[in-house]
């Protein structure tokens, strides 16, 4: 790969563009891919939680978990898991807790192998040496402004 600037100039580069570019580079490139199978980013991390949780979920935990992600906020969450309930994929009983459908599980496959393939095109040639530094790195820059973050 051919880098920007040679490392002496990298070095004086800011990290506000950088991780700027690299984060939309990352999700442009995930919600396209979702789009191509006909799934939504916010869909996804539903099927997700659903799919995947040891104790069954409400709406509301499952809402309050993702709202912030890429300031998704609460309401567009709400449709989406409106949308899931619609398309047949998830179900929500009278105690508002969702479970996941066959058709559900049937495309959260799909789409987990998806993302797993995208996992593997971000990592190519980053060991998880360098992964977990970048990752240290960027909650330490958070930290330093003051920032918070988190992620299940």
């Amino acid at each position: 790969m051919e880098y920007s600037h040679s490392d002496t100039d990298l070095i004086k580069q800011p990290i506000g563009y950088w991780s700027w570019a690299a984060c939309k580079a990352v999700i442009a490139r995930t919600q396209a891919a979702l789009a191509g199978i006909g799934t939504t980013q916010p869909q996804w991390w539903v099927l997700a939680q659903v799919a995947s949780a040891d104790t069954v979920k409400t709406r509301d935990e499952v809402s309050r978990l993702l709202r912030n992600y890429l300031d998704t906020g609460p309401e567009t969450m709400q449709s989406e898991i409106d949308a899931l309930i619609v398309r047949g994929w998830i179900t929500e009983d009278a105690d508002r807790r969702l479970g996941i459908t066959a058709e559900g599980r049937a495309f959260y496959d799909k789409a987990a192998a998806l993302q797993d393939e995208l996992w593997a095109e971000r990592h190519a040639g980053i060991s998880d040496e360098e992964y977990l530094t970048t990752l240290k790195v960027l909650q330490r820059f958070i930290h330093n402004t003051g920032g918070r973050a988190w992620h299940h």
